[in-house]
């Protein structure tokens, strides 16, 4: 009779352990609503096959094999290692990690030891009293899941932890690259201000002289100054510029940027992205740090309604203990002093004032908040893909009308220099001349750094740039 009770008790266990997990619900499926392909303009190709990046997946291009600048390589790894943003989300990982290693310690029973000497006295009587005791304290049989549905919570928060660090990391590297190439393109506006400024200079000491002789006009030298005095404006303007693009790339890369690993030239060969094929499914964008983060944080709120679920059922804790129990310590281990304690107990909610039911609204409010959170990390990063490929072309078909625009500026300024100085024009003529090519060289610039940001951009969109290597 015996057998049979403990038979049905073990067949009734098994049952309700391989039921708790009916308690947590199918997780939702996301909804982003957004078109299954990406609006790739015909001209993306030219525009970012720039390097020879391998045409593989964005995601699976490393940093390295992207940036072909070994001194921008060189100033990323420095900021990898010493960020404190990164620094703080690499913590914050470790963090969760302990965090999920504590909650998962509750689904196994704690045990500990425990030994006590006890002495007391009164009216002239003393006692003594000694224990050593093995046991267990308030393990609960995880009969319907509750335990490990909070596991479960634990083990997505700290995945999703995890995939928050690589999206840091991410955009760390992006913003380094961008910081790097804002210097550059500084430092090109400068020289070209400078250079500006030399031949402005030089122009204005040779309308001096042919002031002194009365070959042009009072009108002629004051605009020569003018066109001097604003060109010196630009170059105090452009050098506090590139003090400061300098100060944000040191604190990205979190120590001093050594000189030799500044940016040298502003050109078109610091990044590099494979051709994008016409048919690229959009869900590739899945891989996405971000992406993938929102989806731990939605299974861990799913796992948590489980819990929720599970607290309006009873719950078992077991204590338990055997050791020894002696008024002597000198036969504290004999056989005649041992004893044993086995308590079970059963906890069954009855009126809780409706916290239990308050507690699942909270749990499956949660849900549906990282539900429209994931959803919406969905629908940015389609945004941000389309975007930057929108701009691809754009950006492309304007730096090649910038060029022209300069090619045709400075030999402009070099045919009204000739006839300025042969006499057969204003010196009117020739000041136009030179603002516009100055004009366009610094819209030349602009153009190429928002084109190279771009690619940056497109690179960290399609969820690239958390890998050192390609594989």
């Amino acid at each position: 009779m015996r057998e049979k009770f403990a038979t049905s008790l073990l067949i009734a266990l098994s049952a309700l352990t391989a039921g708790c997990g009916i308690l947590e619900p199918r997780l939702p499926q996301a909804e982003p609503a957004i078109p299954t392909e990406w609006p790739i303009p015909p001209t993306t190709v030219p525009a970012v096959a720039t390097a020879p990046a391998a045409a593989a997946p964005a995601a699976a291009i490393g940093w390295r094999e992207f940036f072909v600048d070994p001194r921008l390589q060189q100033v990323i790894a420095l900021a990898l290692e010493n960020n404190r943003d990164l620094r703080v989300a690499v913590l914050n990982v470790q963090r969760a990690q302990g965090l999920y290693r504590v909650q998962r310690a509750d689904r196994v029973p704690s045990v500990g030891a425990n030994a006590t000497a006890t002495r007391t006295g009164g009216d002239g009587a003393l006692s003594e009293a000694y224990a050593a005791t093995i046991g267990i304290t308030d393990f609960e049989l995880d009969l319907f899941g509750r335990v490990r549905n909070l596991s479960e919570s634990a083990l997505q928060s700290y995945l999703a932890q995890d995939e928050t660090r690589r999206s840091a990391q991410l955009a760390l590297i992006a913003a380094t690259a961008t910081a790097y190439l804002t210097l550059a393109s500084d430092q090109e506006q400068l020289r070209v201000v400078q250079a500006a400024l030399k031949t402005r200079e030089e122009s204005h000491a040779l309308t001096e002289k042919r002031y002194q002789l009365g070959a042009v006009s009072a009108l002629d030298l004051s605009q020569s100054r003018t066109q001097v005095e604003a060109a010196r404006a630009d170059v105090a303007r452009y050098t506090g510029q590139v003090a400061q693009s300098g100060n944000a790339l040191r604190l990205l890369a979190g120590a001093p940027v050594p000189e030799d690993l500044l940016p040298q030239a502003f050109g078109e060969s610091l990044t590099g992205l494979a051709p994008l094929p016409a048919g690229l499914p959009s869900d590739l964008m899945l891989r996405r740090p971000d992406v993938m983060a929102a989806e731990h944080q939605l299974r861990a709120a799913n796992a948590s309604i489980g819990a929720a679920r599970a607290a309006f059922f009873p719950s078992i804790t077991l204590t338990g203990s055997a050791g020894y129990a002696s008024d002597e310590l000198s036969n504290l281990f004999d056989s005649s002093t041992y004893l044993w304690a086995f308590v079970p107990q059963i906890k069954v909610p009855i009126f809780q004032g409706g916290r239990l039911t308050a507690n699942l609204d909270v749990a499956t409010a949660d849900r549906d908040i990282a539900l429209a959170r994931y959803e919406g990390a969905i629908q940015t990063a389609f945004r941000e893909v389309a975007d930057a490929l929108a701009l691809t072309a754009t950006l492309d078909a304007q730096r090649a009308a910038r060029q022209a625009t300069v090619d045709a500026a400075a030999e402009a300024d070099k045919l009204s220099r000739a006839r300025y100085e042969a006499g057969r024009d204003s010196y009117l003529v020739l000041l136009d001349a030179q603002r516009t090519l100055y004009i366009a060289q610094e819209a030349l610039i602009v153009t190429q750094l928002a084109e190279q940001t771009n690619r940056v951009l497109l690179y960290k969109a399609l969820g690239g740039g958390w890998l050192e290597h390609s594989p």
